[in-house]
């Protein structure tokens, strides 16, 4: 009887490490094809060489250069970090202030309203953009900065429900004794309440950073000047010096990788933590 167990414990963990290594490979394999690309010199590229064929001279970073000054990416990073500053501080506020509301408060229709976020969350913002578009161009924000980052603060709901995993798990009895000490509602959450939600502040910092950094939709719809592009449209602009260069392409579409991907391999533990640690409380 103890025969078949060991096989299947064997042909489990098999069959486990075989679809993490196809996993890997279906993710790093375009990366990798985009990194050889970025090295070759345009000579190689009209040779018509392979998408995995090594590049002459693995130093050429000639292309990065390139895509770096032709592409704008400093004008770029510059708008894309401006946007970030600001989009993930009014995110964690405002859904820091309204998760503490819903959970702490009782008010008329309060479970309407949170009804109403899930309805929000579920609807999709294609469906309403000629609406949004129409009041961002009437507010005298279409062409500005300013456009994508109140968009960004107004529709994150997924945030919220992060932050009210959080504030759910936070004693009542906290509150009870700000009270009696005579602090104000305001007082409790800035003093109390906001502290303890470094967790949820960092899981929220992180996916709606990577979230604004790779956006393209919103800043190429309500920002169409080219001095105000940021990392996504630069890259979608950028054609080379000569026409669809995919050498510098490619070299610019590493740049714009590295940021996301030096800032995930650092920061993962807290995201995973953030998630799990909201979800089991």
């Amino acid at each position: 009887m103890s025969g078949p167990r060991p096989t299947r414990r064997i042909v489990a963990r098999t069959l486990v490490y075989l679809s993490l290594a196809v996993a890997t490979v279906v993710v790093l394999l375009p990366l990798g094809v985009v990194f050889l690309t970025s090295l070759k010199s345009s000579k190689e590229m009209a040779d018509d060489s392979g998408a995995l064929t090594l590049p002459g001279n693995l130093l050429n970073f000639h292309n990065y250069v390139t895509a770096f000054q032709d592409g704008r990416m400093l004008s770029a990073f510059g708008n894309t970090a401006f946007i970030l500053v600001f989009a993930i501080g009014g995110t964690v506020v405002i859904g820091s202030m309204t998760a503490y509301a819903i959970d702490r408060f009782t008010f008329r229709f309060r479970k309407l309203v949170v009804a109403l976020f899930l309805v929000a969350a579920l609807v999709p913002g294609v469906t309403t953009q000629v609406a949004t578009f129409q009041i961002v161009n009437s507010l005298g924000l279409f062409d500005t900065r300013w456009a994508p980052i109140v968009l960004y603060m107004g529709t994150d709901i997924v945030s919220i429900y992060i932050f009210l995993q959080f504030v759910r798990s936070i004693p009542v009895s906290l509150d009870e004794s700000a009270r009696l000490d005579g602090a104000g509602a305001f007082t409790i959450y800035w003093r109390i309440i906001f502290p303890l939600l470094k967790p949820a502040i960092a899981t929220v910092v992180i996916v709606k950073g990577i979230t604004v950094y790779n956006d393209f939709y919103i800043p190429f719809l309500y920002m169409p000047s080219q001095d105000l592009g940021v990392i996504s449209t630069s890259l979608f602009r950028f054609r080379g010096p000569f026409g669809a260069h995919w050498e510098t392409i490619s070299a610019g579409a590493v740049l714009v990788i590295l940021p996301t991907l030096v800032v995930f391999l650092f920061l993962q533990r807290f995201i995973y933590n953030g998630f799990t640690r909201g979800a089991t409380r």
